[in-house]
């Protein structure tokens, strides 16, 4: 072989041991992906440091590719829904505005879930500043009724104050009469994303993105009776509890929400402009 004893015994051994370790490792991300099958590298590594273990994130990537451990994100949604005419339109009042605080803009959006003979809708509000899922409902039609029931649970659970930005795309659920005579009555400002422009509305898409690749894809949903076993307890235990965000400083929505809470009471809170922190 051209080496001598003593070094082939100590490549020999080294070998060993890093299969060792790769094999420990491995189990510690498999008990990860598990719980959180759409999780990469980075989200598993912040995961990992959280209960003491530190490691490279290099090697977690080389672990979880010899073990042919991927997260689950492979699957590609078609765009649903109806938008209104332009003259129903409302200004895009969120584009370059900056965030102290929870509350001061909501977003929502309606998801389709296939099931297996079947598919329902899901109309959910999100915090735009934590990211907290505030509200949502499901429906097995497109009529604007479960929207409002999203909204009154939203309302219910944080009591916004008036002024509130409420920004949806314009999908023909959300420029409704009586849609629009809720949002004035509660005291919501309307804010609405240009036609074709997803990112105007991207934290409300990626938390759907996010719900479709880590639960309804990875259990793959058939019935109703899935959806209401299953839905909640991600959206209200993993997403909003659990799930790291790498947006949030690798903080839960929740998590994040209480840390900045607490600084408010202290100091000075830190801004946000759509899109992008300062």
């Amino acid at each position: 072989m051209g080496i001598s004893r003593a070094t082939y015994y100590r490549k020999s051994f080294r070998e060993k041991e890093q299969i060792k370790n790769d094999l420990e490792l491995k189990s510690f991300v498999e008990k990860i992906h598990i719980e959180f099958p759409g999780y990469g590298y980075r989200r598993i590594r912040e995961h990992l440091l959280r209960e003491g273990v530190v490691v490279n994130a290099k090697r977690i990537r080389r672990v979880m590719n010899i073990y042919s451990i991927f997260s689950s994100r492979t699957h590609r949604n078609k765009p649903r829904g109806f938008h209104s005419d332009l003259n129903l339109r409302h200004p895009n009042l969120i584009r370059g505005l900056k965030l102290t605080a929870p509350d001061q803009v909501w977003a929502t959006d309606i998801t389709y879930i296939k099931l297996g003979r079947e598919e329902v809708y899901l109309s959910a509000v999100i915090d735009v500043y934590t990211r907290v899922v505030v509200g949502w409902a499901i429906s097995k039609s497109l009529k604007h009724k479960f929207c409002l029931d999203s909204m009154r649970v939203a309302i219910a659970r944080r009591k916004p104050k008036p002024g509130i930005i409420h920004h949806s795309d314009r999908g023909v659920q959300y420029v409704c009469e009586s849609y629009m005579k809720f949002l004035e009555k509660h005291g919501f400002r309307a804010s609405m994303s240009k036609v074709a422009t997803p990112t105007d509305n991207a934290f409300i898409e990626s938390f759907f993105k996010t719900l479709k690749h880590e639960e309804v894809f990875t259990r793959n949903y058939q019935s109703m009776s899935d959806v209401i076993r299953n839905l909640p307890k991600f959206i209200d235990e993993v997403y909003n509890k659990k799930r790291l965000h790498s947006s949030l400083g690798y903080k839960a929505p929740e998590e994040f929400e209480s840390e900045v809470m607490k600084l408010k009471q202290t100091s000075r809170p830190v801004q946000k402009i759509w899109g992008r922190a300062v």
